[in-house]
């Protein structure tokens, strides 16, 4: 029995192909929203990379704040299209991962790196389309004594990621979406994509929209709306 705190588990199944393909389309905000805005990792974490969307299956790990060890073992087993996903803590008093780490998890196949922590090389990794996303910079360096653990539950944000869930990047955030509700929840977000793709249409047309569920539920909470509200 591997000891609790110190120990790497067994990976979980990655999902198709074709879904993650399909989901590389389908922005952060839609998903959220189907999934009544309860599973997105906090918006404290914030993209570190050029820009360009990161979908990927979590590979999860868990360190003692400031140190990295078990993140190095991490990006030398990464599969390709996982993303590691690092719980540490949200502590940013050392920096996690830095270009180096970041280039050798790019070129074994991370689809990126999400750090509940602090990055550095702030400005190589600006320039990069690898996706890094994380809670702060600084310049001081990682300790690399351990504990830590790979693929179990994580604390990321706001949220729990679990190892396999999907994680799901784009300039407006993060998303962990299990991969149990991850067909469902696209063919949602594929109908509200659509939706508000006609209402932005009739928008610029200039056509006029039907507003009038503002007031309605203004009044419903017993707001006083003026009947006369221009002079």
């Amino acid at each position: 029995m591997a000891p609790i705190g110190f120990r790497i588990l067994p990976f979980a199944a990655q999902p198709s192909a074709k879904l993650i393909a399909q989901l590389r389309k389908t922005a952060t905000a839609h998903l959220s929203d189907n999934m009544h805005r309860l599973h997105a990792i906090g918006p404290d974490l914030f993209p570190c990379h050029r820009g360009g969307r990161m979908v990927g299956t979590a590979l999860t790990v868990k360190i003692s704040p400031g140190d990295n060890l078990m993140v190095h073992k991490a990006i030398d087993i990464v599969r390709p299209g996982d993303v590691v996903v690092v719980d540490a803590g949200g502590v940013c008093s050392q920096a996690i991962i830095g270009e180096i780490m970041s280039a050798i998890a790019e070129r074994n196949g991370a689809a990126g790196m999400v750090i509940d922590g602090a990055i550095r090389d702030a400005d190589a990794l600006a320039v990069s389309d690898f996706p890094v996303y994380a809670r702060g910079v600084t310049h001081r360096g990682p300790y690399k004594n351990g504990p830590g653990e790979i693929n179990v539950p994580v604390v990321i944000g706001e949220s729990v990621v679990n190892p396999g869930d999907i994680i799901i990047g784009d300039d407006d955030g993060l998303l962990a979406l299990p991969q149990e509700v991850a067909e469902e929840t696209l063919k949602l977000a594929k109908l509200q994509e659509k939706k508000e793709s006609d209402m932005l249409k009739a928008i610029r047309s200039g056509k006029k929209i039907d507003r009038r569920w503002v007031d309605e539920t203004l009044r419903g909470l017993g707001c006083d709306i003026p009947k006369k509200m221009r002079s």
